[in-house]
């Protein structure tokens, strides 16, 4: 039954439950379990996230429109996902390596509300792909210098994307003073900074109750299947918060 199948997934998603105890609980083989989360997957990665009952976006694109029509302020950030060392002689190896945290992973841009409400979640990408980068190739920056009057609050790593959108990217100031910064300076701009800090503060509780999923706490399993597991997480998380 698809039932089964879909409740299969979710617990595997959810709990990061092994696909021979999932085997254990519905008395199939271990291959009927694995054959039937990769045919799920797929299905709750393409549903996007449910804003509510009548509003479900799943494109980037559909985003900004829902941000400008709702007049509400967009929050971005990227969150890393630790993921299994290619093999070794694989052809781009070092690519996984994150520069931030050294270790293998792949990177996701979560978008969310002012309330922190995941809105979107995008196709993982290597772990060394820097986040103004990632903005870019998702097309972040034609959206927006294109759409609808948004204010999207961003961290220092999508710094550039201001000039790039008709400052509807918010990022934190720059400082100007590298060394011998004046004191009223100084105090101006950790106030600037703390105020930016506060805003997007809320981007951060969303992608923490996203980790929640254990398959995107770290993933043991394929890295092909990231994309569609962060998304899949991404639309399950948001449907169970719309109807608990």
């Amino acid at each position: 039954m698809f039932v089964d199948r879909l409740l299969a997934t979710l617990v595997h998603l959810r709990h990061g439950t092994t696909h021979d105890v999932l085997a254990c609980w519905f008395g199939v083989d271990r291959s009927t379990i694995t054959r039937a989360i990769n045919e799920v997957r797929p299905l709750l990665a393409e549903r996007g996230c449910t804003i509510s009952p009548d509003v479900r976006l799943r494109t980037l694109a559909e985003v900004v429109d829902h941000l400008g029509a709702t007049g509400k302020t967009g929050i971005i950030d990227g969150t890393e996902i630790r993921v299994r060392r290619p093999a070794q002689g694989r052809k781009d190896r070092d690519k996984f390596i994150s520069g931030k945290n050294k270790q293998n992973a792949v990177k996701s841009m979560v978008v969310t509300d002012g309330r922190g409400r995941v809105l979107f979640c995008s196709p993982a990408q290597p772990g060394s792909w820097a986040d103004i980068t990632h903005a870019r190739q998702l097309g972040l920056a034609k959206l927006l210098a294109g759409g609808p009057a948004v204010e999207i609050l961003a961290d220092a790593g999508y710094q550039g994307l201001g000039a790039q959108t008709g400052g509807r990217v918010v990022t934190p100031p720059h400082r100007k003073f590298k060394k011998n910064a004046p004191d009223w300076y100084e105090e101006m701009y950790e106030r600037q900074r703390k105020a930016h800090s506060s805003r997007r503060i809320r981007v951060e509780h969303g992608i923490a109750h996203l980790k929640n999923w254990r398959a995107l706490a770290r993933h043991l399993g394929r890295r092909e299947h990231m994309s569609d597991t962060v998304q899949a997480c991404g639309a399950s998380h948001t449907t169970s918060n719309l109807f608990p």
